[in-house]
């Protein structure tokens, strides 16, 4: 039994609607029975002992542990974290025989943090946005009410009075959310251009920025639940596109409470390895908090074409919009024959399918960023962006319109195609097996003499994931392999590490050590290909760390 983490969910999660404090351990299943029971003995105690009030406790096992949590107040968070740390020591004491630490201090030390964190006017004014009926969000500097266009933000130890505000002044604006395995960015680029040429102020949140309309508000990974948060107090801003990824919906929960719509692409193999997503089952349940969001009065989006999606969409007993790249698709045509709605490719026509009608959207070859359909992946994250704003109430001319109109240029490091010197350079961001599959069934379908790849993988990935990744890529016929060492990616392991897995894997595939070269940067393996290729060839770059750097060198040449 070994505690990993004590942490905050600030917003709805793996286990709650709302925040709480949660707790995970590594441990076997038959520990984690013994250890739940005496977790909450000792948390209840505490609780007592503080004299807080009712909360709910929850607990989930995982592969490898067990995540155990409870509601807390959200100026209470951090003492409630400190609870649990304090329970996992008396557990552990307890079921183990370590020695165990002073009670009275313990509850001293606790009570004394609750003190500091206490914000009552924090309390009161969230009490009173929940009997307005009025968006309330929050963080550790800000407190909100309203969404977009139609909030104010305070900071939270300067927060109004309740009973002087204008409850009516604040109101939502409408809200999609985006998550799933591969291609979350470009679906919400998609969903913000197709509302913005609607005539909207869209704000979106990812993991390259948050923007609205053209104007960066900040570069980072911005895709969890604080990108969530700064988008929607941009007080300029109609519509919300919030890229959700794993990570913040692991550690923190949700960043809202309710959407308009929510999207899952797809579940497919990436960051498999973590504790809450060793496994498929564990990802698929980690992207299905987004649904707790539409379970009152949203829609949610779905991939008719994944399995796990669609046995999971059982439990989902609101409205759900589906996408597929089969026009016969059985799920779709069931779905549709009940009046529901889906978005299908027939041929090389979008559709909006509802009962025994079919309208057409646009056609495939019309979208620049499928490449005139080669890139079937953007196919298919066309029809996941249309269907989403249309769930957020985007006509379908207004939608056909963006797919329409959205460049190359405006994606930059998904699927971006250069043409230098007589040879093609393909730039994206594929990391794992299944984005890289699409990346190479699209360039399959460029005419080339020779194919390199320059890639790199980050450190967190099990080796068995690598190796299946290098023998994906070594498969589809490649002539040359550059591999980075993406350094701040090293994630817990030493230099040359990955690399070493990787090479072992392309070796056993059958390539000869001439044919892989190793580079500290991925700039360095762009460089090194472009000094090997001739015309006719192709080099697939792998951009993990999307440097801005690549683009230019490229940009230089063309």
């Amino acid at each position: 039994m070994e505690f990993l983490d004590a942490r905050r969910l600030t917003g709805p999660s793996l286990l709650f609607d709302g925040p709480g404090a949660i707790l995970d351990v590594l441990c076997s299943k038959g520990e984690a029975q013994r250890l739940i029971p005496v977790w909450q003995k000792h948390v209840e105690r505490m609780l007592t002992e503080l004299a807080w009030e009712s909360c709910e406790f929850q607990s989930l096992l995982l592969s490898g542990g067990v995540s155990l949590g409870f509601t807390s107040p959200i100026d209470a968070l951090y003492a409630a974290s400190e609870i649990n740390e304090w329970a996992f020591a008396a557990c552990d004491a307890e079921l183990n025989g370590v020695e165990q630490a002073d009670f009275d201090e313990a509850v001293t030390a606790i009570r004394t943090a609750m003190a500091e964190e206490a914000n009552p006017e924090l309390l009161k004014l969230e009490s009173q946005a929940l009997e307005h009926g009025v968006s309330f969000l929050w963080d550790d500097d800000e407190a909100s009410l309203g969404l977009g266009r139609r909030s104010q933000t305070w900071p939270v130890r300067e927060l109004p009075d309740p009973e002087s505000l204008d409850w009516a002044a604040f109101d939502d604006v409408p809200t999609g959310i985006v998550t799933g395995t591969n291609g979350k960015t470009t679906t919400v680029r998609l969903a913000a251009h197709i509302v913005r040429a609607a005539g909207h102020n869209v704000g979106f949140s990812s993991t390259d920025f948050i923007a609205v309309n053209d104007r960066i508000v900040d570069r980072d990974d911005w895709s969890g639940p604080g990108g969530a948060r700064n988008v929607l107090r941009e007080n300029d801003v109609d519509v919300a596109i919030l890229e959700t990824a794993r990570g913040g919906l692991l550690r923190r929960g949700l960043g809202i409470n309710k959407a308009d719509a929510a999207l899952i692409t797809n579940i497919a193999k990436d960051h498999l390895g973590d504790f809450g997503s060793k496994n498929l089952d564990e990802l698929l349940q980690c992207k299905w908090i987004v649904t707790r969001a539409v379970s009152n009065g949203g829609k949610l989006v779905l991939n008719a074409d994944d399995s796990l999606l669609v046995k999971k969409s059982a439990e989902f007993k609101g409205d759900i919009t589906w996408f597929s790249m089969d026009v016969d698709n059985a799920v779709v045509c069931e779905h549709t024959s009940r009046g529901g709605a889906a978005f299908v490719l027939d041929g090389q026509d979008l559709l909006i399918a509802e009962g025994d009608k079919k309208q057409l959207i646009c056609h495939d070859h019309q979208i620049p960023i499928t490449l005139d359909g080669a890139a079937r992946h953007n196919v298919a994250n066309a029809l996941a962006a249309a269907a989403l704003t249309w769930c957020m109430g985007v006509s379908l001319e207004d939608i056909g319109s963006g797919l329409k109109t959205m460049s190359q240029e405006e994606n930059p490091g998904r699927c971006n195609v250069y043409q230098v010197q007589g040879f093609t350079v393909l730039v994206d961001f594929a990391h794992n097996p299944e984005a890289l599959q699409a990346v190479l069934s699209m360039a399959g379908r460029l005419a080339t003499k020779r194919k390199a790849l320059c890639f790199g993988q980050a450190g967190d990935r099990p080796d068995g994931l690598i190796r299946e990744f290098a023998r994906s890529a070594w498969e589809s016929g490649l002539d040359r392999v550059f591999v980075s060492e993406l350094a701040k990616y090293h994630r817990g392991r030493e230099s040359g590490d990955v690399f070493a897995v990787i090479r072992g894997e392309l070796l056993n595939c059958g390539a000869d050590a001439q044919q892989i070269e190793h580079h500290g940067e991925e700039i360095e393996s762009l460089n090194s290909a472009l000094e090997w290729a001739e015309p006719g060839d192709l080099i697939i770059m792998l951009a993990l760390e999307r440097s801005p750097e690549l683009h230019e060198r490229l940009d230089a040449l063309v």
